[in-house]
């Protein structure tokens, strides 16, 4: 870790600031639905507490003798422990791994595997998981259990507290309703501070390195970039993106959820939790705010206080925003940032512009516009290239409105992965101030410096006619009232691909003439758009396979080799 008289860009740090001027106002609610009843319970931490545990455990890590930038598994779900150990471990100067638990145990036990963790904070199933499979986890010798231990080496989360000094001299100049701690470690930049996986929708999970000048970056572009003032409330349906709220005095509330299935979330208790705690904001993936969305339009319910709703992840349909618009506060908005785990946040735009605008073009095929970039991002298009680029001076920048691939680079923007390392040649392009990442994406600029999605590189379909982009297509085939979603996959080889639309319904057909004729109108819809004219076959799926994190990322990869052999088609 970096030493010296320079400012520390500690994340952590921040919490210390809001411990003293509003120590009493709640940090964390954890919602609990009543086993017994329709009612729920709420497990709640102040900013001061929160500011004293999370002190007394970087203190005892410190006690224990675990070197700072020791890499830390965190296996804990979305609960006032979960935010407790993020800032403690900052505060530390380890590096945490964050993993999708939900990402399924065999790629789960690949992943930290090949990140080679040297200890676990975890609960006890991942612990008795993690000493079944001993021989894959060498390096783990801190391990730390949420909980209960067993049958396995390494001390409990009080264990831990109990090892902090009863006295030491703190930073932040508390309260005396604060213990007295260790300060934070001073962190530079580049130092490392957490390695988070990829949701592998596009190939394995990879496992990004971010370092603390990332994070703190990334706390000033949300707040600056959204607005956000200390006392606002933030209902929490997907947790690693309100990791930092204590960071900017806003209140976290997590709520009753599987936040590995958030397609299948309970709507009342989303609803619950915004209400008792007059949720100003909300962040959830597409496939949460569809299904609270049609909650609050059939059963008529409000959320009168929620001013800003952001979503992620995939493309939101502007059906869903519309929804979801009409049922928050008056002027509510609704917002969906644009980014990737290796840069977060790149852009951004609001229901306003895209109900009132740019909806209509996504209608007819032009693709999804993300919106204008936050201030630190420097972005440029440039001609697709499938492999590396050696030199930023190897590629031009395309013009407007011309589709290449985007690239990026800025404070916010990783600058490697630690696993799956082979990627690092493709995903960044060397500058001599620098670097530019690869988000593999494909899209254009406007006129107004705003990029249009047009689908990612990879799922691009190529046939003997001419490229076709899965966005600006499946935009087209989305307007049929018969259809949930759909997704572009071509079967074949490159370069002769035949381009397939499948469909997933959003309720049994129930035309007279069934599937055919609803085919029969799919493809006269495509008929009538240049943009979908050359897709002439179709198939009906009944569950499209998605990415974990978000139920919303579609795996196209998947549903090609399923339509090909659905057609009979030899796959490249």
């Amino acid at each position: 870790m970096s030493n010296g008289s320079f400012k520390s860009v500690n994340v952590a740090r921040r919490l210390a600031h809001f411990a003293r001027t509003m120590g009493d106002v709640t940090a964390v609610v954890v919602q609990h639905k009543s086993r017994i009843s329709r009612r729920f319970t709420y497990k709640t931490i102040t900013f001061a507490e929160l500011e004293a545990d999370t002190s007394r455990i970087a203190a005892g890590l410190r006690a224990w003798g675990v070197p700072e930038g020791t890499r830390l598994a965190l296996l804990v779900p979305p609960s006032v422990e979960f935010v407790t150990l993020v800032f403690a471990l900052l505060k530390a100067g380890v590096v945490m791994v964050l993993i999708d638990p939900g990402m399924g145990r065999k790629n789960l036990v690949k992943c930290l595997s090949e990140v080679e963790p040297e200890g676990f904070i975890a609960v006890p199933a991942a612990q008795a998981v993690r000493k079944f499979l001993a021989s894959r986890f060498p390096k783990a010798r801190w391990n730390v259990t949420v909980g209960k231990r067993l049958f396995w080496d390494g001390i409990t989360l009080d264990e831990l507290r109990a090892k902090a000094p009863a006295v030491a001299v703190s930073d932040a100049d508390p309260p005396p309703s604060v213990a007295a701690v260790p300060p934070c470690t001073i962190c530079g930049e580049d130092d490392s501070a957490a390695i988070i996986f990829t949701t592998g929708s596009t190939g394995p999970p990879k496992g990004v390195l971010y370092s603390h000048g990332n994070f703190d970056r990334q706390v000033d572009e949300i707040r600056e970039g959204f607005g956000i003032e200390p006392g606002e409330v933030n209902l929490a349906c997907f947790p690693l993106f309100a990791l930092f709220n204590a960071a900017m005095g806003v209140t976290t509330v997590i709520p009753d959820m599987d936040a590995s299935r958030p397609g299948k979330v309970n709507p009342r208790h989303i609803l619950a939790a915004a209400q008792d705690w007059h949720a100003t904001q909300s962040f959830a993936s597409p496939a949460v705010w569809s299904r609270v969305g049609s909650y609050c339009e059939k059963h008529q319910v409000r959320m009168p206080t929620l001013r800003e709703a952001y979503s992620a992840g995939a493309p939101v349909p502007p059906s869903v925003i519309e929804r979801m618009a009409a049922w928050m506060s008056s002027g509510g908005r609704m917002h969906t940032p644009y980014g990737a785990t290796e840069a977060l946040p790149v852009a951004t735009i609001s229901s306003p512009e895209i109900l009132e605008e740019t909806r209509a073009a996504w209608a007819a095929g032009e693709g999804t516009c993300v919106g204008r970039r936050f201030r630190g991002i420097q972005w440029r298009v440039i001609p697709i290239v499938d492999g590396p680029i050696s030199d930023i001076d190897q590629v031009e920048e395309l013009g407007v409105g011309e589709i290449g691939e985007l690239i990026v680079r800025g404070p916010v923007v990783t600058r490697s992965y630690v696993t799956r390392v082979e990627n690092n040649g493709l995903a960044k392009i060397p500058d001599e101030d620098g670097f530019w990442h690869r988000m593999g994406d494909a899209g254009y600029l406007d006129g107004a410096d705003r990029f249009w999605f047009c689908g990612r590189v990879a799922h691009r379909v190529r046939t003997a006619d001419g490229t076709l982009y899965t966005d600006p297509v499946e935009g087209v085939f989305n307007q049929h009232p018969a259809l949930f979603r759909t997704a572009l996959v071509g079967v074949g080889p490159i370069g002769n691909q035949r381009p397939v639309i499948v469909c997933e319904l959003r309720r049994p057909v129930t035309l007279p003439g069934g599937l055919q004729q609803l085919q029969d109108e799919i493809l006269a819809l495509g008929a009538k758009n240049p943009v979908t004219a050359a897709v002439r076959t179709v198939l009906f799926h009944a569950n499209f396979p998605v990415d974990i994190r978000h139920n919303s990322k579609i795996f196209r990869e998947k549903l090609a080799v399923w339509a090909a052999k659905k057609l009979g088609v030899p796959q490249a």
